[in-house]
């Protein structure tokens, strides 16, 4: 299951987000979303752990918690195919012909 997880303090990197979720069981892997310019942290990440029943767990233990003075939130993340299936039709904008000016 992914996990989103936001709120993060600035300084937690994806081995602080890998430790902390792995105290709850498995994690197959842990990012922290950082920006292209400047390589800081967004403030939000996203942990993957393979059993589900660990996840949800450790989703109701973590969401709300305190994080060096920050409150986190952690939730399941939202399946990408999903929500791209919401787009407006799924219309292409690639066929279009090019603007006039």
């Amino acid at each position: 299951m992914k996990i989103f997880v936001g709120g993060l303090p600035g300084d937690i990197d994806e081995t602080d987000l890998k430790e902390m979720f792995e105290l709850y069981g498995d994690v197959r892997s842990a990012i922290v979303i950082k920006d292209r310019q400047t390589g800081k942290s967004k403030g939000f990440g996203f942990v993957e752990m393979p059993n589900d029943t660990e996840a949800k767990e450790t989703i109701e233990l973590l969401n709300g918690v305190k994080m060096l003075g920050k409150k986190i939130a952690v939730t399941q993340a939202e399946d990408n195919a999903r929500s791209s299936s919401n787009n407006s039709g799924n219309r292409s904008f690639n066929n279009r012909p090019p603007r006039r000016y």
